[in-house]
C-alpha cells in the first residue's frame, strides 16, 4: 500500500476540519494532564488519569473530551468532588485552535497547519501554567526550541523559504534574536528597578524551599526567579527563625544564590533544605520579567522567525500594560504586584501566526 495524495485531496475539505477539531479536543485533554502535573514534576504518563482527589482511575469512556465533563456536570463520579471548569475550556480551546489552523493554512500547506497546531498546544500549557504559577516549564521552552527546530527543517514554508538550508537559517537567527532581546531587557530591568519591599500582614510565615520562597496564600516564587547575579539577596527582619534543628528569634536574615546570614551566623543555603520565617516585611530583587520568559521567545524565534520575535514582544508589551493599568485601576493589583508575561507574549505571537502583516498595517500606517 502506499500514499495516494490525489484520494487525499478528493476527501471535502470540511471533513478535515472536523477531524482537526476532534483531534484537537483530544490533545486538549492530554493539555489539561500537562497543565496540571508540569509545575508539580510529575509524569505526564504514568499513572494514567486519574481523580486528584480520590485517585479514582478514570476509564476511557469517562475520559471522553467535553463529552464527560457535561454529561457528569462537572464532578468526580467516585468522590463527587468537583471538577474545575478549566479541564472543559481546555478542551474546547484547544479543539478551536486546531480547527482554525486548519481554516488559515490548510489549503496553503497541511503540513503548517499541523505545526501551527503544535505551537498553539504549546501556547495553551505555557498560559495556564504560568498564570497559575508564575512559570513556563523548560519542556515548553526548551523543548520548544528544538522542536521548532525540527519542525523549521521539515517545513520550511514555516519561515517562507522553500529550501532547508534557508529555514534553519532563519529559525536559528529567530531563537538568538528572541532570547538575546529578552535577556537584554531582564538585565536592565534588573538595574532599573532593584529590590522593593513586601509588606505582610503581621506575624506572616514564610517558608524557604531547596527550590523557592513560598509566601502567604501559595504564592511560591522559584529561586531562579529571584536570583541572577551573586550579589542578589532577599533581606528581613525575622520575628522568629526555624531551622530543622534549631530556632533564632529577633535577627536579620539574608538569603543568596551562595550565602545564607541569620545574624552573625553564616551558612551555605544548600545545607538548609528547609526554613521557615515569621516576618512582617522582606525585600526582595525585582525583575521586568523572569528567565522562563528568554526561553519562550527564543522557543518562538525557533518556530516563527525573528520578525515574530519583535512583533511579540511590541505587542505582548502593550497587551501587558494595558491588563496591569486595568486591573490597577480596578483595584485588582497592586502596583509591585506580579503579573505573568508568557500569556501576553503567546497571546501576540498568536497574532502574528494569523494576521500579522494586517497589523503591523494598522498600527504603523504607509503614507
Amino acid at each position: 500500500m502506499h500514499f495516494d495524495s490525489e484520494s487525499f485531496r478528493r476527501v471535502p475539505f470540511h471533513f478535515w476540519s472536523a477531524v482537526f477539531f476532534v483531534l484537537g479536543c483530544l490533545w486538549g485533554s492530554f493539555l489539561n494532564v500537562c497543565i496540571y502535573r508540569m509545575p508539580r514534576n510529575e509524569s505526564v504518563v504514568h499513572p494514567p488519569s486519574h481523580c486528584p482527589h480520590c485517585q479514582y482511575a478514570i476509564p476511557w469512556f469517562l475520559n471522553i473530551p467535553l463529552v464527560t465533563w457535561v454529561a457528569l456536570r462537572g464532578r468526580c463520579r467516585n468522590c463527587r468532588t468537583p471538577i474545575s471548569i478549566r479541564y472543559l475550556l481546555v478542551e474546547f480551546l484547544t479543539g478551536t485552535a486546531f480547527l482554525a489552523c486548519w481554516l488559515s493554512f490548510g489549503r496553503q500547506s497541511p503540513a503548517m497547519a499541523l505545526v501551527y497546531c503544535v505551537v498553539l498546544a504549546g501556547f495553551i500549557v505555557a498560559t495556564f501554567i504560568d498564570f497559575e504559577h508564575f512559570i513556563i516549564p523548560d519542556e515548553i521552552t526548551i523543548g520548544g526550541v528544538a522542536a521548532g527546530v525540527v519542525c523549521s527543517l521539515l517545513v520550511p514554508a514555516l519561515h517562507g523559504e522553500t529550501s532547508i538550508a534557508g529555514a534553519m537559517k532563519e529559525s536559528f537567527i529567530g531563537a538568538v534574536t528572541g532570547a538575546a532581546i529578552i535577556y537584554a531587557i531582564l538585565r536592565a530591568g534588573k538595574l532599573a528597578f532593584g529590590k522593593h519591599k513586601i509588606v505582610l500582614a503581621p506575624g506572616s510565615r514564610i517558608i524557604f524551599t531547596e527550590t523557592a520562597v513560598q509566601l502567604p496564600e501559595h504564592d511560591e516564587i522559584p529561586y531562579d526567579e529571584l536570583f541572577y547575579r551573586k550579589s542578589d539577596k532577599v533581606t528581613l527582619e525575622a520575628k522568629t527563625v526555624e531551622l530543622p534543628d534549631i530556632c533564632y528569634f529577633n535577627t536579620r536574615v539574608s538569603l543568596g544564590p551562595v550565602e545564607l546570614k541569620i545574624g552573625d551566623l553564616v551558612l551555605n543555603p544548600e545545607t538548609v533544605p528547609h526554613m521557615e520565617v515569621v516576618t512582617d516585611e522582606l525585600s526582595m530583587p525585582r525583575e521586568a520579567m523572569g528567565f522562563g520568559d528568554v526561553k519562550f521567545m527564543a522557543a518562538i524565534g525557533a518556530f516563527l522567525g525573528w520578525k515574530a520575535v519583535i512583533f511579540s514582544l511590541m505587542l505582548s508589551s502593550m497587551i501587558g500594560a494595558a491588563v496591569g493599568l486595568t486591573l490597577i485601576a480596578l483595584k485588582k493589583q497592586e502596583w509591585s504586584s506580579r503579573l505573568p508575561y508568557g500569556p501576553y507574549i503567546a497571546l501576540a505571537a498568536t497574532i502574528w501566526m494569523f494576521a500579522g502583516p494586517q497589523v503591523v498595517s494598522l498600527l504603523f500606517p504607509m503614507h
